[in-house]
């Protein structure tokens, strides 16, 4: 696992319907006056998130170099500092912000200002009395009042840490986002200079999948991200879909449960993930499965016949998997199977075992 103190990969997911309705009630009583327009923002936007299950989790401060280490069994809760991310995601941002005893963005000098416009200095922190948040941040700035559409008209968009926005004075909405975590306020500008700073606790997650004391490789193990815990009942909508090993997942802070997937079978595992603001976690998911290579054969050891149909089914007879090929590879769970090969109009079948981290061929025999 890569140290948080290294350089450390974030995916960062814009999403425009995510995350703004937890913040709704503080925002639209921040102004009275501009309230039917923000109410009619937060229709527009809107909120996603998932986890995958964790049978190891270091979690380390982003602002110290020694982390924490907690354990968790899968469907089991994990306490500590979490991260918890959301949304698709895409190429990975490099953020300075979250490394450990990451520096302060330097202070940039207030632009001329010409008459009738006001300058705006943003920024955000991971909390209140929390570190400043350097990287990874994106500004948007709407007018207050709808367009006839019923949409609200971009003003301005800038991705530097603590932006300052020349505009004219008068009514706006600002939204900033950090990865899945957003926060929004109506902004009233007045004078020469106004200075907004935000809220967003957020957290970062980073998984990787095990079986045994080997790494499954990056490209067969994938994870989804849910807001909530495991146990709720209500949206099972995930936030962060097939996150790959290595990527780190932003979420506001709260409580996630994470489904890891290992192959395309029935290799899956579960756990719920809570998330601190200001602290990536580092998640081990530990998967009891093993690689099966299957092999229709005229002879033990002999060479596998091709245009075989393929099926894998449990005990009870439920199909796990199909597939077609001389050599199909099935990551399965540790248990009891039956495998079904079709070829030419005949039907070959074979029971069989698999041990978790034991990887191997099952021949079936076509006789």
């Amino acid at each position: 696992m890569t140290n948080p103190a290294n350089r450390l990969e974030i995916a960062a997911i814009w999403a425009e319907n995510d995350n703004v309705m937890s913040s709704a009630t503080a925002i639209a009583a921040a102004s009275a006056r501009l309230r039917p327009a923000f109410v009619l923002l937060l229709a527009l936007l809107g909120s996603n998130a998932a986890i995958p299950s964790a049978a190891l989790a270091q979690s380390s401060s982003l602002f110290s170099a020694t982390p924490s280490v907690g354990t968790a069994s899968p469907g089991s809760a994990m306490r500590g500092g979490v991260f918890s991310p959301g949304g698709s995601v895409p190429a990975p941002l490099q953020s300075p912000q979250m490394l450990p005893n990451a520096p302060v963005p330097a202070a940039v000098p207030m632009p001329m200002v010409p008459a009738g416009q006001v300058a705006l200095a943003l920024s955000a922190r991971f909390g209140k009395d929390a570190p400043v948040i350097g990287g990874g941040l994106t500004w948007r700035v709407y007018a207050a009042k709808a367009e006839p559409g019923g949409r609200f008209k971009l003003i301005k968009e800038d991705k530097s840490p603590a932006p300052t926005l020349v505009l004219p004075a008068g009514a706006y909405i600002v939204h900033v986002g950090f990865g899945l975590a957003t926060a929004v306020k109506p902004v009233t500008l007045h004078g020469p200079t106004v200075r907004e700073e935000f809220d967003l606790p957020a957290g970062g997650l980073r998984m990787e999948g095990r079986v045994g004391d080997v790494r499954v490789p990056a490209g067969q193990i994938s994870f989804d991200v849910y807001k909530g815990s495991q146990f709720e009942t209500g949206d099972r909508r995930s936030i962060a879909e097939r996150v790959m090993t290595g990527d780190v997942v932003v979420v506001p802070e709260g409580t996630y449960y994470i489904v890891s997937n290992y192959g395309d079978a029935n290799s899956v595992v579960r756990s719920d993930i809570h998330v601190q603001a200001g602290r990536l976690t580092d998640v081990t998911v530990n998967h009891r499965a093993a690689a099966i290579t299957l092999k229709l054969v005229a002879e033990k050891g002999g060479e596998a016949i091709a245009n075989t149909a393929w099926s894998v089914l449990t005990p009870g007879g439920d199909v796990i998997k199909e597939s077609i090929g001389a050599f199909p590879r099935v990551i399965l769970a540790e248990g009891e199977y039956r495998a079904i090969a079709r070829n030419e109009g005949n039907v070959f079948e074979r029971e069989f075992k698999v041990v978790a981290g034991v990887d191997g061929d099952v021949e079936v025999s076509a006789r």
